[in-house]
């Protein structure tokens, strides 16, 4: 549930947190008999400062868990469903509303982008003419992505602000792409989209159609110049080679994600944000069947068997049956979550990027056996 850009920087990361005791980090706490408990501490042994989950059975019950430490300085504990940048999981919010828009009529999945953004995209093998909505949301449009290209040192651009058209130029100097390819550009498009077509900033599309109706208290759209986290959260980590310290990266300026990434929230609320989805809440039943007509998508999971919709992908359980999930990745936090269709969600955030392989097979394994935990009206 992670996007491939997690996995092509692990070989830069690789090794940097994999040992805790050089990182001045502390062992987690006591085993409990809880297993989503056990998958937590197992990630603080791994490697991770802090990590934090949310999960809700069938039921409705909700449990909130944390383990090891929110600040590496102070030893101060990881806040109860604390505040975290959710990264990529911004582009659920983003394909809600333009699928919103979509219903109403605003825009066409299947028309061309430069329907909406006349002569925008012009660049090496790729035609504004040729690349629909649709493309966009799904991770089939060819386009580069401009994470791969802009960041080279992260520290010498942690508080840098871009603007999108920044991103776009700079994804327009990459190499095109063939079949499903994840890339943080389509978002961007989809974003500037929304803002041709509503005459109003994504942010506040997304807040006013997404954030309010579902009552996300803790989730919200960072002001521009905004580098600080509003909320109680633990502190975010990074190491950009093999051998240095985690550096705390929690004050940083999110504007290089923008409509792919840019939104800070909680477990709790990314699960309730979930369940609003697939309720029904969101998206009337013509715009949601369309959102979950999914593609493979080999490279989104560890397992290679994940399928991406639109905005929104979908994975198998061990327990049986599947979830629908996105996932998302900064320096400083990872996020997996999902939703099923009898009602379960959960939700497990990290405080660094997984340094490794393995790390990122055991966050996609705590989340399934979070949500294998919540099964038949279980949270333990």
């Amino acid at each position: 549930m992670f996007h491939p850009t997690v996995r092509r920087r692990l070989a830069l990361a690789a090794a940097a947190v994999v040992a805790l005791t050089g990182l001045g980090a502390v062992p987690a706490g006591a085993q409990s008999a809880d297993r989503v408990q056990k998958s937590l501490d197992a990630l603080t042994d791994d490697g991770f400062p802090g990590a934090l989950a949310s999960v809700r059975d069938r039921d409705g019950r909700t449990r909130d868990y944390t383990a090891g430490v929110g600040d590496l300085k102070t030893g101060a504990a990881v806040p109860v469903d604390g505040q975290v940048r959710i990264a990529s999981n911004t582009k659920m919010f983003t394909a809600v509303v333009v699928l919103q828009l979509v219903g109403e009529g605003r825009i066409e999945l299947d028309a061309p982008i430069e329907k909406y953004v006349p002569k925008l995209v012009r660049g090496r093998g790729v035609d504004g003419r040729k690349i629909t909505v649709r493309e966009l949301l799904q991770h089939t449009s060819g386009l580069a992505d401009y994470d791969d290209l802009l960041i080279k040192d992260y520290f010498a651009i942690q508080h840098t602000h871009y603007e999108p058209r920044d991103l776009l130029d700079a994804a327009l100097t990459g190499k095109t792409a063939k079949g499903w390819s994840y890339s943080n550009t389509n978002y961007v498009l989809a974003g500037l989209i929304v803002q041709k077509v509503t005459g109003r900033p994504i942010g506040e599309e997304i807040t006013r159609r997404v954030i309010k109706p579902l009552g996300l208290r803790k989730t919200y759209w960072p002001g521009v110049g905004e580098q600080r986290i509003r909320g109680p959260h633990p502190k975010g980590y990074f190491a950009a080679k093999p051998g240095d310290p985690y550096a705390d990266v929690s004050v940083m300026d999110p504007s290089m994600a923008w409509a792919a990434g840019q939104l800070v929230g909680s477990p709790g609320d990314l699960n309730r944000f979930m369940l609003g989805l697939m309720d029904g809440r969101l998206l009337k039943p013509a715009q949601l069947k369309e959102m979950k007509k999914t593609v493979a998508a080999p490279d989104f999971d560890t397992a290679g068997g994940a399928r991406y919709g639109l905005g929104l992908a979908t994975f198998k359980l061990s327990c049986g049956g599947f979830a629908w999930s996105h996932g998302g990745s900064a320096p400083g936090y990872a996020t997996s979550n999902g939703v099923t269709e009898d009602g379960r969600a959960a939700t497990v955030a990290v405080t660094a990027l997984p340094a490794s392989m393995p790390a990122l097979k055991r966050l996609e394994a705590a989340l399934d056996t979070a949500l294998c935990s919540a099964q038949a009206g279980r949270t333990r």
